[in-house]
This record gives structure tokens, C-alpha cells and sequence, in this order.
């Protein structure tokens, strides 16, 4: 609703395997899924702008996707990674327990060693091959995935050489608003954020 009352069209899907989508989820499927999405709207966008937002685990898809895109020069026009994680090891690690309430279904990743060999959602290694506007967006009582976690990623693309034409901004949320890991959306200053930093992603491209 945030982003629709700034005018902005926002396309979201299930994730395969869930919701209403078939098939059997793995981290290279969602990839590919949103890849697939991604193209289509692409093709339907003319020359609109088209940015990626991903949240929680979507971060992993949405560097995973967006690292593809700049591979083959499509980059989009800015990302937006909202309390995101350097790597689904280091997230699991950091809250063995209540990572599996926070990410129904998604407990195969951790329990099932076959699959977990092949999932990393390394965000952190993925923002060193992205070059376009970055955004993160994370509050700083996040009880899912840590704060610390999100900063840790900020600086890493920071200071990554992909990023060097590109705007790099971090913006915490102090504890005291309590919006913890899915309530940034409440922030009343979130449209003014959003505007200032893709306005500037539109028309200027430095640090």
C-alpha cells in the first residue's frame, strides 16, 4: 500500500511450491521463477523504471536475481533489500531456533543435509557482482534476522567495486518504534525515503 500511494505498480508472486504456485522449492527455482518474472515485466514496463524489493529470504532471491540480471547487462533500476542477512549460514547460526517460526515450510533448508549442501543465499556475495542503487532497509530490534547482519552487508557493498557509480544507503530504524522484522512498512517515513533515494537512483549514480 506503501509503495501503490506513490504511484508506484508493485508485482509480487508465490513462491514455487507455495501458495498457488506448483512445484518443488529449492533456491535456484525461485531464482529462475523470478527471473522469468522479472522478464516479463520488462517487456510489458517500456521505459519505466523497474525496481527489486526483496524482504527477509527474499533478499537471497532478489541479490541471486539481480546478480543474474547485471551478468547479462539488464540490470534493474535500483534493489531494496529490507532486513536482510549476509548468508543463510550465518542467519541459521544466529537464531538456530526461532528461524523456523519466522520462515514456515522453509525448514527443509536446515533440517534436510542433502539440500542444505546446495542453499546458500549468499548475499554477501552476491552484492560484489551488482552494479545498480542499492537500499537496505533494516530496524534495529529485528528479532529474525539481526541487525548487526544488515550492516555487515551495507559495508561489504560499500566498499565493493561494483558499487562504485552506484548509491549505497543504509537506514536503521531505532529500537523505540518497534518495527522489528516485518513492521518497517508502519515507518511514516518511509514514502519520504523511498522518493529521495529513487529519485536520486534515477538521475544519479555515485556513493
Amino acid at each position: 500500500q506503501v509503495l501503490s500511494s506513490l504511484g508506484y505498480h508493485v508485482v509480487t508472486f508465490d513462491y514455487r511450491g507455495w501458495g498457488d504456485s506448483i512445484g518443488s522449492p529449492s533456491e535456484r527455482g525461485m531464482t529462475y521463477d523470478a527471473l522469468h518474472v522479472f522478464d516479463w515485466i520488462k517487456a510489458r514496463s517500456g521505459d519505466n523504471p523497474v525496481y527489486i524489493w526483496g524482504h527477509s529470504l527474499g533478499t537471497g532471491v532478489a541479490t541471486n536475481l539481480v546478480r543474474r540480471l547485471c551478468e547479462r547487462e539488464t540490470p534493474p533500476d535500483a534493489l531494496i533489500l529490507e532486513s536482510p542477512f549476509t548468508n543463510i549460514r550465518e542467519e541459521a547460526r544466529s537464531h538456530p531456533f526461532s528461524i523456523y517460526r519466522y520462515f514456515p515450510g522453509f525448514d527443509w533448508f536446515f533440517l534436510d543435509p542433502i539440500t542444505t549442501s546446495g542453499i546458500k543465499f549468499a548475499n554477501d556475495e552476491n552484492v560484489k557482482y551488482i552494479s545498480c542503487s542499492l537500499l537496505i532497509l533494516h530496524a534495529e530490534d529485528d528479532p529474525v534476522v539481526p541487525f548487526h547482519l544488515g550492516k555487515k552487508l551495507y559495508n561489504i557493498a560499500v566498499s565493493s567495486r561494483s558499487f562504485r557509480d552506484y548509491k549505497v544507503q543504509f537506514v536503521p530504524f531505532h529500537t523505540d518504534l518497534g518495527y522489528r522484522h516485518k513492521y518497517i512498512y508502519r515507518s511514516p517515513e518511509l514514502p519520504r525515503i523511498l522518493r529521495e533515494f529513487l529519485g536520486k537512483s534515477e538521475h544519479e549514480h555515485h556513493h
